[in-house]
């Protein structure tokens, strides 16, 4: 069994390659059970947010990360020589590492930003539902809420992150120098959509337009910013009257099109118009910003704006990368624990073979003896087995929760000439995070630490 990990992200892939392997929260059940019907996958979760799309494994064979690559390829229907440039794979324990990076926001776009961790958590709850985690991922993901945690509490690393919709109310006011006296139509009503209100309205903003598929989500979110809700059936009627849309839908197809902005357009009399497209997929057709007049901006062109703030960060980002080496310590002794226990319970099930073979031998030769003396011989053979074996297998399981504990583990395997086929999870150390084995060559970009 191998930790896998493929994945593409906004350091890796442009949005118009990213956009292409989202997985929407209500496909990924469905997604998860495709993926782990065949025997290369036992376990795995799927991230899929605006900045990154990542499949973390347990596989089984020697191509893990092939199986996973075919699966993104036939579920969207993509070239894999297309894909595969685009892609980061990596093995065992840098696969651990990656994952509590991503957790403490060390790997955002904006790092220190708070989204993240629910994020994660709503990729795991996801696969625990469909059965999709076992022992190890049900491990490895709650201990990596935990790492998000003592990140956030252990360092200042969020005091001074800016969120994604904070860039694009900071982008909008690089458009104009006051954001006071203009129209603002927000496009969506979930999260990103609601810190965007929050933002606008904090900048003074006292015009802000709230449409969304769903009416009531929009009359809600907009009552709590003293916004005005429209339906969105009238979006293009009331985007005449708008001087920057901002949009965050959760669509899978563009919302904003060439043909209606055009017609839009021809109705603003020379004013332009700004559509800052915060959502993955994207909402605005890339031919909209072929119109005259009109300017687009992507989650991919707020990189600039979210530099601010970025050298305190990165000092904040040094402690946390010191806390997540601990972590994965941790997660390394909780694995070692895991190997010694089958291998403690076949020392103890040999031993209890052949005391039972060689007691049956002397009874045999013995004859004669009453049930008293035969339970008191039995008694006196299993206590002297338990006193010969009860040192060396509590050494042992201390020994095996040190640092390379699972050689003590293979060493008594060996001295006690235990069959592989008892080992069951033994070796999960060496075989998950690549202990003892030289990792494959990785195609297209690493993870790196």
């Amino acid at each position: 069994m191998q930790l896998t990990l493929v994945g593409l992200s906004h350091k890796t892939a442009p949005i118009e390659i990213r956009e292409k392997l989202t997985f929407p929260a209500h496909r990924q059940e469905e997604a998860l059970s495709v993926l782990t019907s065949g025997p290369e996958v036992a376990e795995a979760v799927i991230l899929s947010t605006c900045n990154r799309t990542e499949i973390y494994a347990v596989t089984s064979g020697e191509d893990g990360a092939g199986a996973i690559i075919d699966f993104l390829c036939d579920y969207h229907a993509l070239d894999r020589h297309d894909l595969v440039r685009y892609l980061y794979m990596s093995e065992g324990e840098v696969v651990v590492r990656h994952l509590f990076r991503v957790v403490a926001s060390l790997d955002s776009m904006v790092v220190g930003e708070a989204q993240i961790l629910g994020q994660v958590k709503e990729a795991y709850d996801h696969s625990f539902s469909s059965g999709g985690c076992s022992r190890v991922f049900n491990k490895l993901f709650r201990q990596s809420f935990e790492v998000g945690k003592r990140v956030r509490t252990e360092t200042e690393i969020g005091e001074s992150a800016v969120s994604i919709s904070y860039a694009a109310v900071e982008l909008a006011k690089k458009v104009f120098d006051s954001l006071e006296a203009r129209t603002i139509l927000v496009l969506g009503a979930g999260k990103m959509s609601e810190l965007t209100a929050k933002h606008l309205v904090s900048q003074g903003v006292k015009t802000v337009l709230v449409a969304n598929r769903t009416h009531e989500r929009a009359v809600e979110l907009a009552e709590r910013f003293h916004g005005e809700a429209i339906r969105f059936d009238d979006l293009y009627a009331r985007m005449r009257d708008a001087d920057i849309v901002i949009s965050s839908t959760a669509a899978t197809h563009h919302v904003i099109t060439k043909e209606r902005v055009a017609e839009v357009m021809r109705t603003r009399h020379g004013r332009p118009l700004f559509l800052i497209d915060i959502a993955v997929p994207r909402d605005v057709e890339p031919a909209v910003n072929d119109l005259s007049g009109v300017f687009v901006y992507d989650i991919d062109d707020l990189s600039g704006v979210v530099e601010s703030n970025l050298e305190e960060r990165m000092r904040e980002a040094e402690k946390a990368e010191g806390l997540i080496e601990e972590e994965i310590a941790g997660f390394e002794a909780w694995l070692e624990s895991m190997e010694v226990v089958p291998t403690v319970a076949a020392i103890r099930a040999k031993a209890e073979q052949v005391r039972a073979g060689e007691l049956e031998k002397a009874l045999k030769r013995l004859g004669g003896l009453s049930e008293k003396e035969l339970a008191t011989i039995d008694a006196l053979t299993s206590a002297i087995v338990n006193k010969m074996l009860h040192a060396p297998t509590s050494r042992l399981k201390e020994l095996a929760g040190e640092k390379d504990g699972y050689v003590y583990v293979e060493t008594a395997r060996h001295l006690y000439e235990l069959d592989d086929e008892e080992k069951h999870g033994v070796s999960l150390l060496k075989g998950l995070l690549g202990r003892g084995e030289k990792h494959k060559k990785e195609t297209g970009e690493s993870v790196g630490a």
